[in-house]
């Protein structure tokens, strides 16, 4: 069962359990997201272990649309997204919410990044503050056409995709499953089937 939440301002600050010791993707979901029948409804019709597997989860709570919640899995050679977000106050029925799916095959990573905050502790000993992984895709986000004077030139944005974890939201346990998450999809990328 998840923590109650409530929205900042409102009460009590949200604090969500640890998803970090559970290795089965529905046991995790359970454990921390509000709304896991979603979102194992939504992903157990795509998802296909065709080979390694890996997730990572997040959700936090912002004072305009409540909870937003994110679910990533590799499921071989894949990535499957879920997302759930409530629904803004005014934009639909209270208690409403959004569930999307988005699918992208690990063909389209075309790089895979992954930086560690650092900090020192008292005894000078290096320890991780924070992850941030990003999956450049070779799909482009947006393309603009910018006045550059006697001529126009092109803004092109390739597509990206970011985890992240800190000491402060989600903890070292958190921060360790998100490099793996990172890790095993940069071991995967570009590799040639065999043959």
């Amino acid at each position: 069962m998840t923590a109650p939440y409530e929205t900042p301002g409102m009460g009590m600050s949200a604090v969500f359990p640890d998803w970090s010791p559970y290795r089965d993707l529905e046991a995790a979901a359970r454990a921390y997201l509000r709304d896991p029948d979603v979102a194992m409804d939504a992903l157990s019709g795509v998802l296909i272990r065709t080979g390694p597997f890996g997730f990572t989860l997040e959700r936090f709570v912002n004072e305009v649309n409540g909870v937003w919640q994110e679910v990533a899995v590799c499921d071989g050679d894949r990535l499957v997204l879920w997302h759930g977000e409530d629904v803004a106050p005014g934009n639909g029925p209270p208690g409403g919410m959004t569930s999307s799916l988005r699918v992208v095959p690990l063909s389209s990573v075309t790089e895979v990044g992954c930086r560690r905050r650092l900090m020192r502790t008292g005894q000078g000993q290096a320890q991780i503050e924070s992850v941030d992984v990003y999956l450049l895709l070779g799909t482009l986000d947006e393309a603009a056409a910018l006045a550059t004077g006697p001529g126009e030139a092109s803004a092109v944005r390739h597509d990206a995709l970011r985890f992240g974890k800190t000491l402060a939201d989600g903890g070292p346990g958190q921060i360790v499953r998100v490099e793996e998450f990172a890790q095993l999809i940069a071991s995967l990328v570009g590799r040639r089937p065999a043959g």
